[in-house]
């Protein structure tokens, strides 16, 4: 049954939902101003019905930007500390490219350096190519020039890790409920003073969003712009720019014995991203696929190899909105098929042919870009906290132990550079080299 009244409402059952009424409960309970009872967590499904329990589950702290990598730092010390609950998998994470991006993969090594993050950076056509071969025999991907070995991050099991997360958020005394959509808010002046549900209406002092994917309709519920003008950090404005901008995630499975994908000492292998621009070939057709810069991900799974490609630009049409078209969060086109079992294959022999054993089950999703493809994280009103992750979601789960402590009144210098205000001031994030919107 639906509360009357709860202090702090959360609005998203997945990781940034559950993680910030976690950490809320936490600091509540260790400053004397309350317990985990105060808060109460609305999903229109359940646990990690959205974004959150399909993601491909990989944990990194590959980004150029220095903010995300604050972000991250963050987010994979939660991982690390809570590793067996969230069925986290400390593999460490590889990112492999040409010359393109040597410069930046040196520039976020140097970073990685600094903050104590432990990596290893390789250069050189042949070190590369000699270093990946002595982990994995059969690798054969050349023209790759830098190689960033993480030897933290990983990957974790998606349903498993957001049960584990409300599993500690419940723990505190935080109240999860399913099958309650928000349909409005009732705002009087500058605030909201009630969430209005397809279950009725409950009154809050405090809301926090946290809603993936669907940000945009809960974002237009509150009479926020969806067209922004933004300065750019050179002082001009480009006018008239779409606060958000679909991309259809493409992501997939290839089915085998996971036991025979290990590393030449039989340890299971780390999260693998390759950027290339040698061409990629088709191994179903034996067509060129491209001869551009081009970029695939890969990791191990339960059922074989899991991984992605750079996405599908889905525009900015309101018939876009996940809300809408539920549907298209389950679609796999063919060709993504083909051009990531090709960069499978053009990395390791052991790859060739597996287009053969692709498996269509429902994997990717749409996610939600903001207009610099980053994410906002700021009140949106004096009363409402927004976590617009921009499609950066499920890795970060650190997001939510910081937006506790600004609840709390503290500042948080890592959350700080994706307060909303930077699209008019031109604090805009700096952009690399690679073919990914969000990196």
């Amino acid at each position: 049954m639906l509360p009357k009244f709860k202090k702090y409402v959360v609005i998203g059952a997945g990781v940034h939902g559950l993680s910030t009424a976690w950490h809320l409960a936490k600091e509540l309970k260790a400053r004397g101003k309350g317990s985990g009872e105060d808060i109460v967590i609305l999903d229109k499904s359940g646990v990690a019905a959205g974004a959150s329990g399909i993601a491909c589950g990989v944990i990194r702290n590959f980004y150029f930007q220095p903010a995300m990598g604050e972000v991250m730092r963050v987010s994979v010390e939660v991982w690390e500390e809570n590793q067996e609950d969230f069925h986290y998998n400390p593999v460490g994470y590889l990112a492999v490219a040409g010359p393109v991006q040597e410069h930046d993969l040196e520039t976020i090594f140097e970073r990685q350096q600094r903050s104590g993050y432990r990596s290893d950076l390789i250069l050189g056509e042949q070190n590369v190519h000699d270093y990946m071969r002595a982990m994995l025999p059969d690798w054969k991907a050349r023209g790759l020039t830098a190689c960033l070995h993480e030897k933290q991050g990983g990957f974790a099991f998606n349903k498993a890790s957001m049960l584990g997360l409300a599993a500690k958020a419940e723990a505190e005394g935080v109240k999860i409920l399913s099958g309650v959509e928000v349909t409005g808010f009732d705002i009087r002046g500058d605030l909201v003073r009630a969430i209005q549900t397809n279950q009725g209406t409950i009154e809050a002092d405090q809301v926090i969003i946290g809603a993936g994917p669907w940000i945009k309709s809960l974002w237009t519920m509150l009479g926020l712009p969806n067209v922004i003008d933004i300065r750019t950090p050179g002082g001009d404005v480009v006018q008239d720019q779409p606060m958000w901008t679909y991309w259809r995630l493409a992501e997939g499975e290839i089915h085998f014995d996971p036991k025979t994908y290990v590393t030449a000492e039989g340890k299971v292998p780390p999260v693998i991203h390759i950027d290339s621009s040698e061409p990629l070939i088709s191994t179903k057709t034996g067509n060129l696929i491209t001869d551009q810069l081009w970029g695939i991900y890969f990791k191990p799974d339960k059922q074989g190899v899991q991984g992605g490609a750079t996405p599908e630009n889905l525009g900015t049409s309101a018939q876009l909105d996940p809300y809408g078209t539920q549907s298209q969060l389950y679609v796999v086109k063919e060709d993504f098929v083909d051009y990531w079992t090709a960069g499978l294959a053009h990395c390791m022999k052991r790859f060739e042919g597996s287009h053969k054993i692709y498996d269509w089950s429902p994997s990717g999703g749409i996610g939600a870009f903001t207009a610099d493809n980053f994410p906002v994280f700021d009140f949106m009103l004096p009363n409402v906290y927004v976590i617009a992750d921009s499609n950066h979601g499920y890795k970060m789960i650190g997001v939510g132990k910081e937006v506790a402590r600004v609840l709390m009144g503290e500042a948080s210098s890592v959350l700080y550079p994706f307060r909303f205000a930077r699209f008019s001031q031109g604090e805009l994030h700096p952009v690399s080299n690679s073919p990914y919107p969000w990196s």
